[in-house]
């Protein structure tokens, strides 16, 4: 078979949204076929499944590759073209999954009929991705992308408990009950830090209880981190809260949703394109995790390059 005789993909996770993705793909397949014309779909079955399913359709000629799910989904779609040997293909989404993070940053409306308005509208754009390298749980090298969001400390911890958490409720009220547990399991952590720009390293030493590495502005189901934040500037906007404690942190921690948490006492912010950290106090790493899109997938060192205008997103 050509390549160019491929249909486009639909990499699908019925678990989004709680299980709802699995329950009303049926229905959904109609209007998606009648504004795409005839697709392909593939329902993932596992995590990780839909960095195969996307590597393989771009191996095969798909003209483009559609994530059906949440955040975790497209980085995975992303992760799958990105390491094809053709990160030329085209990806988009179609948002169901519980934070909706990235999609905030794309300003799309939640509508099925909005997205498909996007993704046939010929616009493409070319946006930067985040490369990672990190310690994985099970003590072995790890390396992702990431497009949004990449943060250490109490995120890690909050995304590890919302992987275990019901949906029933909605992505906020999950996203509050887990940050409430690692509130009171979260420790600061005291980082070495060595941040690039445009070829200049400087030194830091971080005292924090979570840092966020930015491609894009929200995270946490709506927490407006980065509101400077570009997916297409060539660098990261670095946020660190901290806080002379706990509740000093929860304090400042809940600005966030409306990005009032710049300039407030133990907030720092620097760009960078390239960085690397580690903790100096080995009390903290087993509650100073990465979560990276959305999801848990490690623990530091960390060491992050910003890969300019590395994916092509339709839409």
């Amino acid at each position: 078979m050509s390549r160019a005789a491929v249909r486009p993909l639909l990499v699908v996770n019925p678990r989004s949204g709680g299980g709802r993705t699995g329950q009303t793909f049926a229905a959904m397949l109609a209007p998606i076929e009648a504004a795409l014309g005839p697709v392909q779909s593939s329902f993932t079955e596992r995590t990780g499944h839909a960095i195969e399913l996307a590597r393989d359709a771009a191996r095969a000629g798909a003209p483009f590759i559609v994530a059906v799910g949440g955040d975790g989904t497209f980085n995975e779609v992303v992760n799958g073209v990105l390491s094809s040997g053709f990160p030329e293909v085209p990806v988009a989404i179609i948002g169901q999954g519980t934070g909706g993070d990235f999609l905030r940053v794309l300003g799309v409306e939640h509508r099925l009929d909005r997205y498909l308005a996007a993704i046939t509208s010929g616009r493409t754009r070319r946006i930067d991705v985040g490369r990672a390298r990190y310690t994985t749980h099970e003590g072995t090298p790890g390396e992702r992308y990431f497009v949004n969001i990449l943060s250490a400390g109490m995120g890690g911890l909050v995304d590890q408990y919302v992987a275990s958490t019901s949906r029933a409720l909605g992505g906020k009220a999950a996203y509050f009950g887990s940050s409430l547990r690692a509130l009171a399991r979260c420790r600061e952590g005291r980082l070495r830090t060595s941040l690039s720009l445009n070829g200049e390293t400087s030194e830091h030493r971080i005292a924090t209880y979570m840092i966020a590495i930015c491609n894009g502005r929200y995270f946490g189901s709506g927490m407006k981190v980065a509101p400077m934040a570009e997916i297409d500037d060539g660098r990261f906007e670095v946020v660190s809260i901290g806080g002379a404690s706990k509740v000093a942190f929860a304090m400042t921690s809940q600005r966030i949703y409306k990005g009032e948490h710049l300039g407030k006492p133990g907030v720092q912010h620097l760009p960078c394109d390239k960085i690397f950290m580690d903790l100096e106090n080995e009390d903290a790493r087993s509650v100073f995790l990465i979560d990276l899109d959305g999801e848990p997938v490690g623990v530091l060192p960390l060491e992050i390059d910003l890969v300019p205008q590395a994916l092509v997103l339709r839409g």
